[in-house]
C-alpha cells in the first residue's frame, strides 16, 4: 500500500509538471500563425514510411540501422512503461499478464532491445566523445548544447541499465511457474549471477529506479534537444506533402492582386479582418505553427548542414542554426508576448539571430529539406525571412535589387527595352 501511495505522488508530481511545460508551450503556438493540415491518408502513410520505417535515416546504412533499432525498441518497451504504471497505481504485478503469448513477445523482444540499446548508446557516446564527426561541430552547438547531448544519452543507457536489472531480479526472484513473460537476456545474465536471498530487494530498487527516470526524462525532454522523442512522429505526420521546390503564395499579396485586378471579388473573397501586420517573417512570432513545430522537434543531428551546398563551400549559412535560433527567440521572447503583445526588446529573428548574409546564401535547393529525418522544411521559412527583408525593408543584394528594377522597368529581369526584345532574331 505504501508502494502505490508513494507511486501514485510522484505520477501526479510528474503528470503536473509537464502539465506546466505543455500549457506554456500552448501559450507561445498561440502566438504564431495559422498553417492549414489536410490529407490526412497520405500524411498517415508518410508517417508510416519516414517516422516508423525509418527509411531517411538508412542513408547512411550501419549508423542509420543503429538508430532505427533504438527507435523500434522503444516503440517496443513503451508498452513494459505502460504496465509499470498500471501496476503502480492499482498496486498490481505484471498487470498485462493476461495477454499471453503476445505479452511473451513482446516482452522478450523488449529485452533483447534493451541490451541492443544498452550497447548502441555506449557507442554514440564513444562517438561523440571520440570521433571527429564534422556535423557534430559548427558555431551554433555549444558546450551546453553538447552537454545536452550527453545528458540525454546517459540517461537512455542508465534506462536500459535499470530495465535489465529489473528483468533479471523479477526473473531470479520469480519462481518458474510464476514468471509472466519471457526475458532470454535477463535470464543469461539471471543464471551467470545465481540465485540470492536479496533478489526481490533488488528487483523493487531496479523498478523504481527505471520508473522514476522515465517520470524525470519525460520532464527533462522539453528543454532538451531529445524533445524529437515525443515530437518526431507528429512532425513527419504533419510535413508539407507539396513538391520540395514549391513555394508558397502569401495571402495578403494575392488578396491585393486580385483587388487590384477586380475589387469586387476581392471585397466578395474578403473576411473582413484588418491587413496584415507583417509581410514575411521578422520575428519569432511572424512565423507559423508548424516553422515553430519543426524549431522544436529539431534534434540537431546536422545532417541538413551537412549536405548544404551554401555551407560546403564556406558560407555562413547552417539550416540546423536556423531552427535552434528559431526556439531560442522563441524561449527568449515568447513569454514576455504572452503577457504583453505589444512587447517588443528591439531584437528580432531576422538580421539579429539569423543574418541577412545567412539568408540570402541559400539556394533553395531544398537538400536540407529532403535530408532530414523528420521532414522539417527549413527553406519555407528562409524564403518568408527573404520576403520580410524585400516587402518591408527594401533590402536585398545588389544583384537582385537589379533584377527587380528591370522588372518594373523593363517586364523582365533584363536591362533591355521591351521594344528591343526580339532583336536577336532580326538577321534569322
Amino acid at each position: 500500500m505504501l508502494k502505490q501511495i508513494i507511486f501514485i505522488i510522484a505520477l501526479l508530481i510528474t503528470l503536473g509538471v509537464f502539465t506546466y511545460t505543455l500549457l506554456n508551450l500552448i501559450a507561445l503556438f498561440k502566438l504564431t500563425k495559422p498553417f492549414p493540415i489536410k490529407d490526412f491518408g497520405k500524411r498517415f502513410s508518410m508517417m508510416l514510411t519516414v517516422a516508423f520505417g525509418q527509411t531517411k535515416i538508412f542513408r547512411k546504412p550501419v549508423i542509420g540501422l543503429m538508430h532505427a533499432l533504438v527507435f523500434w525498441g522503444f516503440c517496443v518497451i513503451i508498452v513494459g512503461s505502460i504496465e509499470m504504471v498500471i501496476d503502480g497505481v492499482f498496486g498490481l504485478e505484471k498487470s498485462l499478464g493476461f495477454l499471453g503469448v503476445l505479452y511473451d513477445v513482446i516482452f522478450a523482444s523488449g529485452d533483447i532491445f534493451a541490451l541492443l540499446i544498452f550497447v548502441f548508446i555506449l557507442l554514440f557516446i564513444g562517438r561523440r566523445a571520440f570521433l571527429n564527426i564534422k556535423r557534430f561541430t559548427g558555431i551554433e552547438l555549444t558546450h551546453k548544447n553538447h552537454l545536452d547531448a550527453y545528458i540525454a544519452l546517459s540517461i537512455i543507457f542508465l534506462l536500459m541499465f535499470s530495465l535489465l536489472g529489473m528483468n533479471t531480479f523479477y526473473v531470479l526472484s520469480t519462481s518458474a511457474g510464476d514468471l509472466k513473460g519471457i526475458y532470454p537476456v535477463s535470464s543469461a545474465i539471471a543464471d551467470l549471477i545465481g540465485r540470492g536471498e536479496e533478489d526481490a530487494d533488488f528487483y523493487q530498487a531496479f523498478w523504481w529506479m527505471h520508473i522514476l527516470l522515465i517520470f524525470a526524462f519525460a520532464n527533462i525532454l522539453p528543454y532538451s534537444k531529445h524533445f524529437h522523442v515525443f515530437l518526431s512522429v507528429p512532425n513527419v505526420f504533419l510535413s508539407r506533402l507539396e513538391p520540395l521546390g514549391k513555394l508558397y503564395n502569401m495571402d495578403n499579396i494575392t488578396r491585393e492582386v486580385k483587388m487590384m485586378m477586380n475589387p469586387e471579388t476581392a471585397f466578395a473573397a474578403s473576411d473582413g479582418n484588418a491587413a496584415p501586420e507583417r509581410f514575411g517573417v521578422k520575428d519569432a512570432e511572424d512565423v507559423n505553427w508548424k516553422n515553430y513545430f519543426d524549431a522544436l522537434s529539431c534534434t540537431q543531428c546536422g545532417r541538413c548542414t551537412a549536405v548544404c551546398p551554401a555551407n560546403i563551400t564556406g558560407k555562413k549559412l547552417s539550416p540546423r542554426k536556423l531552427m535552434m535560433d528559431l526556439r531560442a527567440r522563441m524561449k527568449e521572447k515568447g513569454p514576455f508576448l504572452v503577457k504583453d503583445k505589444a512587447f517588443n526588446d528591439n531584437k528580432s529573428l531576422n538580421v539579429d539571430y539569423f543574418s541577412a548574409e545567412e539568408i540570402w546564401a541559400c539556394t533553395t535547393c531544398n537538400a536540407c529539406a529532403k535530408e532530414c529525418p523528420i521532414n522539417i522544411n527549413h527553406p519555407s521559412l528562409i524564403v518568408d525571412m527573404r520576403r520580410y527583408l524585400v516587402m518591408e525593408e527594401g533590402s536585398a543584394p545588389s544583384g537582385i535589387k537589379a533584377a527587380f528594377t528591370n522588372v518594373e522597368n523593363n517586364g523582365a529581369p533584363w536591362q533591355f527595352s521591351p521594344e528591343d526584345r526580339l532583336l536577336w532574331a532580326k538577321n534569322m
